[in-house]
């Protein structure tokens, strides 16, 4: 990172549930935050929330208020759009699912196509956080790009916690494509196949819940996202429907030595995608004050919680909450839960 990079007045437009988050964590950071959105009742919310530290009715007066770099946070289209028209002097970076269609709408401005690799399900002001991206990967990419500028837009994600990857569009677009676009359109490809099975939806536990979590994001959002790559999501459905053919085969033919060999290559793939933990199960009654206790478990316990899932009992009353820690302090936690009257299961 070169060392004489340093911007202290950012612009947003749209402040979504991404540009809100960045905003929030670069006004906690200090900077100066000013903020537009075509919908003025997401701009006052995301003032009054602190996601932004001023609010402009023109997204002009934005981009004419002295800021030092230009963050375009709205959904694929409006960025196109709006990279193609507008005309500042700062840099301007985008936020947006697809790249390569981005980056040809926004030449030749200053300008470094980025995409944070963290979201959730709900969507607006009041679900962003300064928390979003830490941990998370966040491509920052290089066509057409200048170095300081790089080293600039590479600040900012490093300000907010991130980690910079650096790659082409092309790379990204076919990258997101496998695994999140395509992720996308399986979950609701399973949850339809699901519906239709009279009774299986009776039956859907943790596994079904973890594959099809996507399916609750923002529809709308996703129509746009899929419609932007549907080049490269149309040659990632065709080999994946080629890998799905090739696995129904080896069923058919009852093959079980090529189907172990191809699950145990699945786990292990699987289990490099994140750090190797123990497992906590708590069996939470309907009561009040649960939550409570498994906090003050946690909180006397001191350990680092690396993932958490909670699975409903099918008509409420309580469920089993799943905690992953470092491996050595499960129990730990375990006696912590305990003494705070907590049923742990085996």
């Amino acid at each position: 990172m070169n060392e004489n990079v340093s911007i202290r007045r950012v612009g947003i437009l749209g402040t979504g549930l991404i540009g809100a988050s960045i905003g929030h964590g670069l006004a906690a950071a200090g900077w100066e935050v000013a903020g537009w959105d075509p919908k003025p009742e997401a701009l006052d919310e995301a003032l009054e929330l602190g996601a932004i530290t001023e609010a402009y009715a023109d997204l002009e007066q934005v981009i004419q208020s002295g800021i030092e770099v230009l963050v375009l946070a709205g959904p694929p289209d409006a960025v196109v759009e709006t990279a193609s028209v507008i005309n500042p002097s700062c840099l301007v970076m985008d936020v947006s699912g697809v790249k390569e269609e981005v980056i040809v709408s926004a030449r030749p401005r200053r300008f470094v196509g980025t995409h944070p690799m963290a979201g959730r399900e709900q969507s607006g002001p009041s679900a962003a956080s300064p928390a979003l991206f830490r941990g998370a990967a966040w491509v920052v990419v290089t066509d057409g790009a200048d170095a300081l500028d790089l080293d600039a837009i590479e600040e900012v994600v490093a300000l907010l916690g991130a980690r910079s990857i650096r790659m082409s569009a092309s790379e990204h677009d076919e990258s997101v494509a496998v695994i999140s676009h395509l992720p996308q359109i399986l979950a609701t490809t399973l949850l339809a196949a699901a519906d239709d099975c009279p009774r299986a939806m009776d039956l859907v536990s943790g596994s079904f819940r973890d594959l099809t979590r996507v399916a609750a994001s923002d529809s709308a959002a996703w129509v746009q996202l899929l419609l932007a790559n549907r080049r490269e999501i149309v040659n990632v459905a065709e080999d994946f429907r080629r890998r799905l053919a090739e696995v129904t085969a080896l069923i058919e033919d009852r093959n079980a030595i090529e189907l172990h060999s191809l699950l145990a290559r699945g786990k292990e793939l699987r289990s490099e995608l994140v750090p190797q933990v123990a497992v906590v199960n708590i069996s939470l009654t309907d009561q009040p004050g649960e939550l409570a206790r498994v906090g003050r478990a946690l909180e006397r316990s001191g350990v680092d919680v690396r993932d958490l899932q909670l699975r409903h009992a099918p008509y409420g009353g309580g469920g089993l909450l799943t905690l992953s820690v470092r491996p050595g302090e499960a129990e730990t936690l375990r006696a912590a839960a305990k003494q705070q009257g907590l049923p742990v299961e085996p």
